[in-house]
């Protein structure tokens, strides 16, 4: 199996909400095969029970897992057009379909259903005594799945639970890109590198999609094979048209067969956040401008969108946010990747929350909080992003705020949006 078979085979796996329920039902059938074969050799009685109280204890498990199967997918559809609507559509496959507590816990309801009908079918003038001390075992454990799953679901779809579980999944994903933290100290992959004339371009052909990965290793390997260098001209995340270049080759990498260039990419219909380290910003923005949207009008959760964007900006400033130069075995120039830079990071995060929520006293306190705090942990090459960032919003303040006293408040850096206005030191530049 090819690294791309691979990748989206382990994509939909993640995000395919049958295949536990599918596997469940596998998994029932060999194990109610080696429940009989013991029971068959054991002469053991714990419940107590008839053939009529047997059937009845059956008959009750086979209706209350198969009423939770309806009840939690019936719920599932509801919370999936709830946080479309409320939060943003991009939600769905990482948080909610691709959860594995959901998916678990319906496999278990799938298991128990099942056990308890072929339980059920071999009750006869006897009573398998192994078999049902199992299914009223499982029907406990069914019970206890749903209560929690009722208990899990309404902590999962509260605003300040999703967020977070898109900010764990952000910082994953910048640990994976930018593997290194920040130095001082003057690095090769940083500075410019001239790899000489493009010798071939290679345009992307088949169907217009969205970059969802690059086998990153495939293409060292290549280029260090062939003493060239390959450019991979878009980033992660971009759409593609056909007939866009896809790569540019230099040296001997021209000789790389483009079949093998197009097996290192996948395509979507989608953006995903296995490579694309800005997708979970923009899904954290998209929660917050829609929070900030007059139809919904809801603040508090843009705030609470702005500490995981504050949480990822304070990660993403300690990396190292290198350009694009990938050196191979040798120390050579093999590939260039483009990735995103700080001026990247910010500019998402801040341009349209400040935009669409500066009017807004709690959004306008919380970002100034934000900047302060990352201008006095990040290191000196973060300031000028962040000083520009800071300028913006008081510009914008004063064309919005008209009244001295709101604009004096509005200006209160506080890490709560309207609490108790913060003690920080501002850098010299925001004073």
């Amino acid at each position: 199996m090819t690294w791309k078979q691979r990748y989206r085979v382990a994509s939909y796996l993640r995000s395919s909400l049958w295949i536990v329920a599918v596997a469940a039902v596998v998994l029932e059938q060999i194990f109610a095969a080696l429940v009989r074969a013991i029971d068959a050799r054991l002469d053991w009685d714990a419940l107590g029970l008839g053939v009529d109280g047997a059937k009845a204890l059956c008959n009750t498990v086979i209706t209350f897992s198969l009423s939770f199967i309806v009840f939690t997918f019936g719920s599932l559809l509801v919370a999936i057009q709830v946080a479309s609507g409320q939060y943003t559509p991009r939600i769905i496959a990482t948080t909610l379909l691709s959860n594995n507590v959901i998916r678990y816990t319906v496999g278990i309801f799938v298991f128990t259903l099942l056990f308890a009908i072929q339980a059920l079918n071999h009750i006869g003038t006897t009573v398998p005594r192994l078999v049902t001390f199992i299914t009223s075992v499982l029907g406990f454990v069914c019970l206890a799945a749903f209560l929690f799953l009722i208990d899990y679901a309404a902590r999962l779809l509260r605003p300040v639970s999703l967020v977070k579980r898109v900010s764990d999944d952000g910082l994953a994903v910048l640990e994976n890109v930018y593997p290194e933290k920040f130095t001082d100290e003057p690095s090769a992959a940083l500075a410019p590198q001239n790899p000489g004339p493009v010798a071939r371009t290679v345009l992307h052909r088949g169907t217009s999609g969205i970059i969802l990965a690059v086998d990153l290793p495939r293409l060292i390997a290549r280029a260090e094979a062939t003493d060239g260098v390959i450019e991979f001209a878009p980033r992660v995340g971009d759409f593609m048209g056909v007939d866009e270049p896809l790569f540019l080759l230099y040296g001997g990498a021209a000789a790389v067969d483009e079949k093998t260039l197009r097996d290192c990419v996948i395509f979507g219909s989608e953006r995903t956040m296995e490579q694309d380290p800005l997708f979970a910003l923009r899904i954290l923005v998209d929660i917050a401008i829609k929070a900030l949207s007059a139809a919904i009008n809801d603040p508090t959760t843009a705030v609470l969108a702005i500490d995981q964007l504050h949480r990822l900006l304070r990660r993403a400033g300690g990396r190292n946010l290198r350009t694009e130069s990938i050196f191979g075995p040798t120390g050579n120039l093999r590939v260039i990747f483009h990735t995103p830079n700080w001026d990247d990071f910010i500019h998402l995060a801040f341009a349209e929350i400040r935009l669409y929520g500066a009017a807004n006293f709690q959004i306008a306190r919380r970002l100034r909080a934000m900047i302060i705090n990352l201008a006095n942990t990040l290191p000196a090459t973060r300031q000028s992003a962040l000083h520009q960032e800071l300028d913006l919003l008081d510009r914008m303040l004063e064309k919005l705020y008209l009244l001295p006293e709101d604009l004096a408040l509005a200006r209160v850096p506080d890490s709560q949006g309207l609490g108790g206005s913060s003690d920080m030191k501002a850098p010299k530049w925001a004073t």
